[in-house]
């Protein structure tokens, strides 16, 4: 081995805390940035990835088989722009009913029509991905398109109108990039599931050379059926609803992603810097050793430049490898919140990433180590011998001559005014020794701070707006929907009902809901009414602006019905139904992503009170104290003779916001880890340059918990100011990521989703910086406090 070979093993050996805290920090930043860099990369178009990966469809087509044959179906696959078809498979649309091992929706519910394909989990064709469960064993089971079922696995639908009143066991949910089924059964079951009298449609699967926008598919709809004879098509699919509910969703992600990955970066090069260049300018002395011994500038600047690499490569090493681990849970959970997207760190993010670190640590072990190496012999080996007091009073005598050292110096002298113990004093006064370092490290701590500040605002945020966005299902207990698992109730007693919640104990507030079968003239065709009545002041909707209607003459709507209308608050819009109208003026947007209406029950008077009455639920909360399964119980009693149910509401939990949260809640505790480590390499190189001063304290009597108090206290003051500083910076990003993230999801934010930092939440997050700090000194305390006397007094 050469000489520059044992210079740097020797360097790397000889100072074994600081290797392995430069090792640490190395790791903790490359896992923190491959993590924000991988799920930034994963929001990018996940729904393009998972389309081509599960070779999605462009088209889903039934086909009356009555209207065509075979043959001329098959001949469908060649119509102009048709690049690859699957099918046929056999299909059937019913409308089924919750099984009777079914707890919510209650058993005997009507479920929604939905169509069931028989056909095998894999294909050339849309691929279907299980998320939960498993695939279908034979006829008797089902699989669930995700996210659209409302059943889950376990759960059981039945059809008790068609022959032996068949039940299928929910198995499984299956993603299908296409939306090309509700549900996928055995392909045997299909004939089970037909009615007397009845053929299964024929489904066919379509990829399309040009379908990048829905006049191109809706280009492809009309190839195909001029293909077939007429009447043959009676019912296609595109999946471009699918795309932009997934890109939708993927958007949500990527403003605090990208202010987290932000964040990350800028720690890792503070840390990784103050770590690196206070390893070489602790290491002053050595070099003039080495300069002594004929080595050149040049070869000084690259032996501390290898010195830091071997631990920042180790570091990286294990960092990448860390982040590429800790990825698939993290990973995993954005997959499924995306229903798409990847499922592990492309190789280019880890090579980014590791080339970015050793560029960051070649960067800052470089300059410092080049002015060290340009320092005369002499000048180099009296500096590391001269004791720290001495080293500060030539940096004061430098600093002096730009009037920095009067400043510097009342301040200590004002510190040391202070009415505290004598170690705490001289704990306060320590960041002056070197300011530049501990201003390095309190700006890491601020960036710290203010990643912890954002991750409480989003979930603060995002718990309430997800309160505000189910709140159609408010309520401690619900009154449902009449099913009572035979026929459907035409119409229900709601003065009864009212009655029988308004005189049961515990009943604090109610009000009902019911679909309207009134429109809005001119309105899309999708835009729904919910009409109220009761007092709807507890439910928990939220405005994103205006006020809540009051009696008839108003309404409050919905972003989505506001742009596809193009209205604004403050319009009027017209209610219609069966040629009777009647005016509302738009008081407020009402948060929620459906296409939907809110208004008064009295507003549909005019109309004739133009509801679906059937379908009528009531909302009920209930004094405090009082046991809603109990009440529940009592009330269902109560009505079930009306054929209704009242259950205990349950809370729902979005996918997303759950997404969110743990994904913010894992990148928060990487940067808390790398701040904290920042700190304690400081406290450390501190500690190391004054342990002859400290030498000399305990030979005046400093005990060591006086010690732990004089270290601990020198990373208060900067603690405190990161917490000062970086609080506010949470804040400043928190109300620019939220917004940003509602924008995607086509939503706005109200005004109670942002401002949830309270002084009861400020407070603790600002004396967060300085446990922070404490967290990261407090192993170097403990150190300076078992230094014996004699060891410490002989250390120069």
């Amino acid at each position: 081995m050469n000489a520059m070979g044992k210079v740097v093993r020797a360097g790397v050996g000889r100072k074994r805390v600081q290797t392995l805290v430069m090792v640490l920090t190395t790791m903790m930043s490359v896992t923190a940035c491959i993590l924000a860099l991988g799920l930034v990369v994963a929001a990018q178009g996940p729904y393009e990835r998972a389309f081509t990966d599960q070779r999605g469809a462009h088209l889903n087509v039934l086909y009356d088989r009555t209207k065509a044959s075979p043959a001329q179906l098959a001949a469908a696959a060649h119509a102009p722009g048709v690049t690859a078809s699957a099918g046929p498979y056999p299909a059937v649309t019913l409308q089924p009913r919750a099984g009777q091992d079914t707890r919510i929706p209650p058993a005997g519910s009507l479920l929604p029509p939905m169509t069931l394909v028989g056909r095998a989990q894999d294909g050339p064709m849309d691929d279907l991905r299980i998320t939960m469960g498993r695939w279908i064993a034979g006829p008797g089971e089902v699989v669930f398109l995700n996210g659209h079922s409302p059943l889950a696995v376990g759960d059981s639908a039945q059809f008790p109108e068609l022959p032996g009143q068949p039940t299928l066991k929910v198995v499984g949910l299956a993603d299908s990039v296409s939306w090309s089924a509700d549900g996928w059964v055995a392909p045997e079951q299909v004939a089970g599931l037909t009615a007397p009298g009845t053929t299964p449609a024929a489904q066919y699967l379509y990829r399309f050379a040009h379908a990048g926008s829905d006049a191109e598919v809706e280009a492809d709809h009309a190839a195909i059926a001029a293909a077939v004879p007429g009447g043959a098509l009676t019912k296609a699919t595109s999946y471009r609803s699918a795309r932009e509910e997934a890109n939708r969703t993927a958007s949500t992600f990527v403003p605090f992603v990208t202010a987290f990955g932000v964040l990350g970066l800028a720690m890792s090069v503070l840390i990784i810097g103050v770590v690196v260049g206070g390893a070489v300018s602790a290491a002053t002395r050595r070099i003039g050793i080495l300069k002594s011994l004929g080595f050149t500038p040049a070869q000084v600047a690259r032996a501390y430049v290898g010195q830091a690499l071997i631990p920042a490569g180790i570091g990286t090493a294990l960092g990448v490898l860390g982040g590429n681990l800790l990825s698939v849970p993290v990973l995993g959970m954005a997959h499924k919140a995306l229903r798409g997207g990847l499922l592990g760190i492309p190789l280019w993010v880890d090579a980014v990433v590791a080339v970015a670190a050793l560029g960051a640590v070649v960067g800052t072990s470089l300059v410092p180590a080049l002015r060290a190496g340009r320092l005369r012999t002499v000048e180099a080996l009296a500096v590391g011998r001269t004791a720290p007091g001495a080293k500060r009073a030539a940096a004061r005598g430098a600093a002096g001559r730009a009037g920095v050292a009067g400043l510097l110096s009342g301040v200590r002298d004002a510190i040391g005014l202070l009415p505290v113990p004598r170690a705490l004093s001289l704990g306060l006064a320590s960041p002056l020794n070197r300011p530049g370092r501990s201003a390095t490290t309190a700006a890491a701590v601020v960036l710290g701070t203010a990643g912890v500040t954002l991750c409480v605002g989003l979930t603060l945020s995002l718990g309430s707006l997800q309160d505000g966005l189910t709140a159609d299902r408010a309520g401690k207990v619900l009154v449902q929907v009449p099913f009572d698992g035979s026929a459907p109730v035409d119409h229900v007693d709601e003065a009864a009902v009212a009655k029988a919640i308004e005189s049961r104990p515990g009943t604090r507030a109610w009000y009902s809901s019911v679909p309207a079968a009134a429109t809005v003239a001119g309105s899309t065709d999708r835009s729904e009414l919910v009409a109220f009545a009761g007092d709807t002041s507890w439910s928990g909707f939220q405005l994103v602006t205006g006020r809540w209607f009051h009696g008839a003459g108003e309404t409050v709507a919905s972003a989505a019905f506001l742009r596809a209308n193009q209205l604004k608050v403050g319009d009027t819009v017209t209610l219609a139904d069966h040629g009777r109208t009647t005016p509302a003026r738009i008081t407020g947007e009402v948060m929620t992503t459906q296409d939907v209406v809110f208004l008064d029950r009295a507003a549909l008077e005019p109309l004739g009170d133009a509801v679906h009455a059937e379908a009528v639920s009531f909302h009920i909360d209930l004094t405090a104290g009082t046991d809603a399964v109990s009440y529940a119980d009592g009330l269902d009693a109560v009505v079930k003779p009306m054929r209704l149910s009242a259950d205990p509401g349950e809370a729902h939990i979005n996918l997303v916001v759950l997404a969110v949260n743990t994904l913010a809640g894992t990148l928060t505790l990487l940067l808390s880890v790398v701040a904290g480590l920042g700190v304690l390499n400081t406290v450390l190189l501190d500690t190391r340059d004054r342990v002859h001063d400290l030498g000399v304290l305990k030979a005046l009597g400093m005990s060591p918990r006086q010690t732990v108090g004089m270290v601990l206290t020198s990373v208060c003051g900067s603690g405190l100011l990161a917490g000062l500083v970086g609080v506010p910076i949470g804040i400043g990003v928190h109300h620019l990521v939220m917004p940003a993230m509602a924008r995607a999801a086509g939503i706005g934010v109200p005004d109670a989703d942002l401002t949830v930092f309270a002084p009861s939440v400020v407070g603790p997050l600002i004396f967060g910086g300085v446990a922070l700090a404490l967290l990261g000194a407090l192993l170097p305390a403990t150190w300076a406090a078992r230094t014996r006397t004699v060891t410490a007094l002989r250390t120069e």
